[in-house]
């Protein structure tokens, strides 16, 4: 996330801080974004399953930008088959397309999904098509 970010122009900054994980302004907007990042791995068998931001995240979110004079933004890396995709969007709008439950906020990666994340003008994507050719002896999958 961060090297896509500062690819494209925004002055960015890794914090150790609960709650968010990257500063970032963008250049186009001028506006300065806390941004909580959540990565998950997915194998065959659970390709399709949603990815869970913790309930707990989102206050904790919160009070870091505020603390940093912050918009809160999320990012999700999905990592599933031979494609990371990450989705980026405020948080305001993530709990519009993924309310809040009980146990968390449930990020649906299922291809219907995607087809609705990917016309969404409000959620910023991009991906990478990944492929091993040698890691320390095992075969490529």
């Amino acid at each position: 996330m961060l090297y896509w970010l500062s690819k494209h122009g925004f002055e960015c900054a890794r914090v150790d801080h609960t709650g968010i994980d990257l500063i970032a302004r963008n250049p186009d907007t001028n506006e300065l974004m806390g941004i909580s990042v959540t990565s998950r791995s997915r194998d065959l068998r659970h390709a399709d399953e949603s990815i869970t931001l913790a309930v707990d995240i989102f206050p904790k979110a919160e009070r870091a930008c505020r603390a940093f004079g912050c918009v809160p933004y999320f990012a999700i890396v999905a990592d599933v088959r031979d494609t990371i995709r990450v989705f980026l969007m405020r948080t305001k709008h993530l709990l519009r397309v993924c309310p809040l439950r009980e146990r968390g906020a449930y990020w649906k990666i299922s291809a219907k999904h995607l087809d609705r994340h990917y016309s969404d003008p409000e959620i910023m994507i991009f991906e990478f098509a990944t492929k091993t050719h040698r890691w320390w002896g095992r075969q490529s999958p």
